[in-house]
């Protein structure tokens, strides 16, 4: 009997040896306010807990928060979900290139941002360029608020975006008519939707991928063309004089989106690291995932366990099998 009882312990020993490495992985995952960042949030976390078998949890935070976790290599906030750039530029040189604490993947999808309105509220109003909006007629249908400015929303408070929108209604001078506004994207969503049933003039902030394209008739309105010469963005982080030093009156250039990583998380949990490493979604993908969550209302671990189900094959080519 000693044989099989010590060959039944031993398979216990190698069993739990075996579990409490595989539950080491963890992971802490940021999850801006966006809809897109929080979808790809949603679906890394799922992927580590059902495929990896790992542990990972979302915590809420703006850029600067999350890059400062990520440097800070403690674990607190391993993985920012969807860096924009060159928006979110200033962070990355910092702390990619100067620091060297932070990874950022070579995977990207293609982000486009621009200003748009309600199909309805554009076409009744010859709207299709942002120097539209700087008409007086169209500015009164767009005041809210009775004080002869229309409004726009600019992005949620500490969005890199929304400095570079704040530059923008300046150098398109437009705020003799426009009033910026900064505000949660669940505040935008509400007021876009309101809008369109009361028939209003709006304009907002907006970018692809994102749900709103599933949810609402909207189109982007044409700008300048991009031109480096003026498209001068220094960001808060940079310099306290960031608004006048800054000089943005050209369209944004096509952006590449991407994941990053603490760089000290190759070493708490490697095989998370090389899943983040082979990672890639395309602008649709995230557009439909962001769209079941926020346009439907669905809970975002539901959405991307069902992802997951429907493209076991892309999942296992992130996962190297």
């Amino acid at each position: 009997m000693r044989t099989p009882i010590f060959g039944l312990a031993f398979a216990l020993a190698m069993s739990l040896t075996s579990a409490t490495a595989f539950s080491a992985e963890k992971v802490n995952i940021g999850a801006p306010s966006w809809t897109g960042a929080q979808a790809i949030a949603a679906l890394l976390q799922a992927v580590v807990v059902e495929r990896i078998g790992g542990e990972a949890n979302l915590v809420p935070g703006n850029n600067a928060t999350i890059f400062q976790g990520m440097h800070q290599g403690k674990g607190d906030i391993d993985v920012h979900p969807d860096v924009w750039l060159p928006n979110q530029e200033s962070f990355t040189k910092k702390y990619v290139d100067e620091e060297g604490t932070v990874t950022l993947s070579k995977n990207s999808y293609e982000g486009n941002q621009g200003f748009c309105v309600p199909e309805k509220f554009g076409k009744a109003n010859n709207i299709t360029d942002i120097a539209d909006l700087a008409r007086p007629d169209v500015a009164t249908k767009m005041d809210s608020d009775g004080n002869g400015k229309g409004e726009m929303w600019i992005g949620a408070p500490g969005w890199a975006s929304a400095n570079v929108n704040e530059v923008k209604v300046r150098d398109y001078d437009l705020l003799p008519f426009i009033d910026p506004v900064r505000a949660e994207e669940s505040v935008k969503t509400a007021r876009v939707k309101d809008a369109i049933a009361k028939d209003e003039g709006y304009a907002f902030y907006c970018y692809k991928p994102h749900a709103i394209w599933y949810m609402f008739d909207v189109y982007m309105l044409s700008e300048p063309t991009y031109d480096p010469a003026n498209y001068v963005m220094v960001q808060p982080s940079d310099s306290p004089d960031w608004y006048q030093e800054s000089k943005v009156a050209t369209k944004d250039a096509l952006k590449n989106v991407q994941i990053a990583w603490s760089n000290s998380l190759k070493e708490r949990s490697p095989a998370i690291v090389e899943f983040f490493d082979r990672f890639s979604l395309s602008a649709d993908d995230v557009s439909s995932f962001a769209f079941e969550i926020s346009g439907k209302g669905r809970d975002a671990a539901e959405v991307a366990s069902e992802w997951i189900a429907n493209n076991s094959e892309r999942v296992d080519g992130w996962l190297g099998l």
